[in-house]
């Protein structure tokens, strides 16, 4: 896999993000000097060979006003994982789910989902309903709380 000189240029020029335009893919043509078309087919190359993982908006949702935000953990047997995964994963407040190993016996948990909600009370209670959900999938679960703002980003090329 080779990425030639504008396949750099156009992850340099939208590795902070997307123009906020009606038109974005446009935007970046206009300022690399390519067509929109181009723009669209470089990331569909590039998505495709794994270089970009995906192309999503980030929302910023401590903007949004969900400031309580908890890590379920569940633990759950491997032969169900894939299953209580899936469930987890496809609740509209479950902005994230994945598995991780267990270490028994301090930390048994396998399944994590992240839970974004307005108050600890939310979570809580959304908690609760993926807890019913699981049923006898999870012998057992708790909430980790964010305590304070992580900046996230990718790979970062030098222009």
């Amino acid at each position: 896999m080779t990425l030639d000189d504008m396949d750099r240029r156009l992850i340099v020029a939208t590795q902070a993000g997307l123009p906020v335009t009606a038109r974005p893919f446009a935007a970046v043509g206009e300022q690399l000097g390519i067509p929109a078309e181009e723009v669209i087919a470089r990331f569909e190359r590039l998505l495709d060979l794994g270089v970009v993982r995906r192309i999503a908006a980030v929302p910023n949702h401590y903007k949004l006003g969900y400031v309580a935000n908890g890590m379920t953990v569940w633990e759950v047997p491997e032969d169900v994982i894939d299953e209580a995964g899936r469930i987890l994963a496809a609740l509209p407040y479950v902005s994230h789910c994945y598995r991780r190993p267990a270490r028994p016996p301090e930390w048994p948990y396998t399944l994590f989902a992240m839970v974004h909600a307005k108050d600890r009370a939310e979570v809580s209670r959304r908690m609760e309903e993926m807890a019913a959900l699981l049923g006898a999938r999870a012998r057992g679960h708790t909430v980790l709380y964010s305590t304070k703002i992580l900046k996230k980003t990718g790979l970062r090329l030098q222009g």
